[in-house]
């Protein structure tokens, strides 16, 4: 469970940089757009696959690990 949230969380905090296309900045309280990212193991991680198992709490962390 840790290791599935902590993937998440390295995966939404590098999503900016693999963006293809500018959009308006998400607000408080709006669905994230489906993203595929790989992980730290380099698994590609899909926010649908994590939205079928639940609901989803995106955190975004900005420092160096």
């Amino acid at each position: 469970m840790k290791a599935a949230i902590l993937s998440l969380v390295l995966l939404i905090a590098s999503a900016g940089a693999f963006s293809q296309t500018p959009s308006a900045p998400l607000k408080i309280g709006d669905k994230a757009p489906d993203f595929a990212l790989p992980n730290g193991d380099g698994k590609i991680i899909l926010l649908a696959e994590y939205l079928t198992r639940g609901p989803v709490v995106l955190v975004f962390y900005r420092g160096f690990w």
